[in-house]
């Protein structure tokens, strides 16, 4: 499955806010309070090891007129 960019876009923003919580949480809890989990990123498909041929293709820029991102670009965008 490929996420588009509006897709990666709401997956971080989704990731921003679970931190924005825990933070809150963590902040306002008290001294004795055991330690919140920090939240978990939104799994994102195609990040966890790309393959040598999207390296290859991200290292030549995208295909002409293509337009779109490859995973590699979104991967180095949103780390």
């Amino acid at each position: 499955m490929e996420w588009d960019s509006s897709t990666h876009l709401l997956a971080a923003a989704v990731d921003h806010l679970a931190v924005a919580n825990w933070m809150t949480a963590t902040i306002n809890s008290g001294e004795d309070a055991d330690p919140l989990d920090y939240p978990e990123a939104v799994p994102r498909p195609g990040l966890a090891e790309p393959r040598p041929d999207q390296l290859a293709q991200s290292a030549q820029g995208p295909e002409q007129g293509a337009g779109l991102p490859t995973v590699a670009d979104l991967a180095r965008f949103f780390n």
